[in-house]
């Protein structure tokens, strides 16, 4: 754990204005009670307090402490599953529907960025890198779908040249550049949506971890020293709900992933490794992510597990991940190495809903959780005021329960993602 509290990482040591928030004594109330200090409930907060709505959030550890501040930090267009598998899922007019909300939370972030003057190194350009054969053509396919049909010209099929001019990989076959796609600071931006909930009169508690809430109009939500009662409670908790909703948890998983960042390499090296500071990731079941920091690290996503605890030497771990990618850092050292948890559905789409009488929800953002997460707490947001056309849609998606429920959903994730993983590795 870091002396500010967050737990070691490149993004606790850079992080920008922390601010230490009460813990929760006493008893409260207001109109909602946002539980969990990430993307989706500093989201929520903030557009319920903007809507004029009395709101109190309760974050069990830190601001951000979570996936919000420890992810990748990529910002991808459309959802986790692409366009073209959403037109064969849903069809194209609910497929463009879904593409169109992806696009509104992309524009989100960067409104709030400037809107605030957050200041997390927001950059534009997303390249996805093509690792075996049976996915040649992918590219060209999806970029002409959906500039014929989404009405989105900015994606772009590579080939291996073009590939390896922007990313210094032999292990790209092709690549597919999106220069609407974008990537920043995770920790940095949850910080700055904090300071924006604050200011619009958000009441922020942390270290304030919710033990209970009661499903009654109004909720009475309890932590170890203090309640809040309120007209509606969100659940913002994501990969850490464990036993708070049980109805929640047999449709998400939490499994942990892990990140390193380099020692600085230099903007000249740097920029050998990513031309144009674009955010890479690859095609693997599981997924490989990476991209430079603003102090010329490279910082790398890969690995994942699926129990609680951590491997015994994460750095090691995320470097032979980085080293497959990038031999040429071999002589490179590890400043920083550190893993957190985020949840999965099993058709790997967001979880947006409602539970009766008054408990909206978002979670399972699979991977896609930077623009998706924050978004999902606006259109919550917004169908707690009474607007819920964009909340429908969402909540729309089908999610299905882990096979097994909570029991056995553990086994089955090692089973399928040994089979993926075989996959992966066939190509």
């Amino acid at each position: 754990m870091s002396s500010n509290g967050y737990p070691d990482s490149y993004y606790a040591a850079t992080a920008i204005g922390t601010h230490e928030y009460p813990a929760l004594t006493g008893a409260e109330q207001a109109d909602v009670c946002v539980i969990g200090g990430g993307f989706t409930g500093l989201s929520a907060a903030l557009n319920l307090a903007e809507l004029g709505m009395q709101v109190v959030l309760l974050e069990a550890e830190r601001i951000g402490f979570g996936a919000s501040g420890r992810c990748g930090g990529l910002i991808g267009s459309g959802q986790r599953m692409d366009a073209l598998e959403m037109e064969d899922h849903f069809g194209f007019e609910r497929s463009r529907q879904f593409w169109d909300l992806a696009e509104a939370a992309k524009s989100e972030i960067r409104d709030r960025v400037a809107k605030h003057d957050i200041n997390c190194d927001l950059q534009r350009g997303q390249l996805v890198g093509v690792h075996k054969k049976s996915y040649v053509g992918w590219p060209q396919q999806l970029a002409v779908a959906l500039a014929e049909r989404y009405d989105y010209p900015h994606m772009r099929a590579l080939d291996r040249e073009e590939t390896r001019s922007l990313v210094a990989t032999d292990t790209f076959i092709e690549g597919l550049l999106d220069s609407e796609a974008a990537h920043l600071h995770p920790l940095n931006f949850a910080l700055g949506l904090a300071r924006a909930a604050r200011d619009a009169g958000v009441r922020i508690y942390e270290n304030s971890r919710v033990s209970t809430y009661t499903h009654k109009d109004p909720a009475e939500v309890y932590t170890g020293n203090g309640s809040v009662k309120a007209s509606f409670v969100v659940l913002a908790c994501n990969a850490y709900l464990e036993k708070l909703e049980s109805r929640l948890a047999r449709k998400m998983m939490p499994i942990n992933n892990f990140m390193i960042a380099t020692e600085p390499l230099g903007e000249e090296r740097a920029r050998e490794l990513i031309a144009e500071r674009v955010g890479v990731h690859d095609t693997r079941f599981v997924v490989d992510y990476f991209r430079l920091s603003d102090d010329h690290r490279l910082l790398f996503g890969g690995g994942e597990n699926y129990r609680r605890g951590y491997p015994r030497d994460v750095r090691g771990f995320v470097r032979k991940y980085m080293l497959r990618i990038f031999p040429q850092l071999e002589d490179v050292s590890i400043d920083y190495a550190w893993g957190g948890a985020v949840g999965v559905t099993v058709n790997r789409l967001p979880h947006v809903g409602r539970l009766k009488p008054n408990v909206f929800f978002g979670q399972g953002y699979s991977g896609h959780g930077v623009s998706t997460a924050n978004f999902a707490g606006k259109v919550i947001a917004e169908a707690i005021a009474g607007t819920a056309g964009r909340f429908d849609v969402l909540a729309s998606l089908p999610i299905h329960m882990f096979p097994g429920g909570t029991l056995f959903r553990y086994p089955g994730m090692v089973l399928g993602m040994l089979y993926y993983s075989l996959k992966d590795r066939l190509g």
